[in-house]
């Protein structure tokens, strides 16, 4: 069933930035909780049929989230977000990279920069995203690698956990 809840995706090449916007039906607590809390993350984040897994999180200014992406067969793709600041149920930002299993960056690889609000409308949440790239280079290599395939369906996740 496709979900009636606002979802824009849109592609900035001029300022190097992916814009999304995604309504919730949930208040902002219980998205900002979706989000910031790694025992959820890992229920959503991840495009079925993988599996997000934390390895660590510290969702505190100047602390990062080390986690796995985990395929059907068992590959592991590392990534690691590092948490630049945080506005507690309102933003946080982050700079979120590929890496190895120990948090090492893998620097084939761009660094992504996120900005996250949070606003609540009436009984659902509005999360607006901007992630941000070096270069267009960098912003079409994400776009190759599916990201808005895989984002999308990390959010029709995010929805389940909200139906429960």
């Amino acid at each position: 069933m496709k979900s009636s809840l606002t979802m824009n995706f849109s592609v900035d090449k001029e300022n190097r930035t992916i814009n999304v916007q995604r309504e919730f039906a949930a208040p902002v607590d219980k998205v900002w909780a979706a989000w910031t809390e790694s025992e959820l993350l890992d229920q959503w984040w991840a495009p079925k049929p993988w599996k997000a897994r934390t390895k660590t999180m510290d969702f505190s200014d100047g602390g990062h989230w080390l986690y796995a992406m985990v395929g059907p067969e068992g590959e592991e793709n590392w990534c690691r977000a590092d948490f630049k600041s945080i506005s507690s149920l309102k933003s946080f930002h982050a700079a979120q990279n590929f890496c190895d299993e120990k948090g090492n960056i893998n620097k084939e690889f761009p660094t992504a920069y996120w900005t996250n609000e949070f606003n609540q409308t009436g009984s659902s949440t509005m999360v607006t995203i901007a992630i941000r790239y070096e270069t267009v280079e960098d912003l079409e290599k994400y776009i190759e690698l599916g990201f808005k395939e895989g984002f999308t369906a990390a959010m029709e996740n995010l929805d389940e956990i909200f139906d429960v």
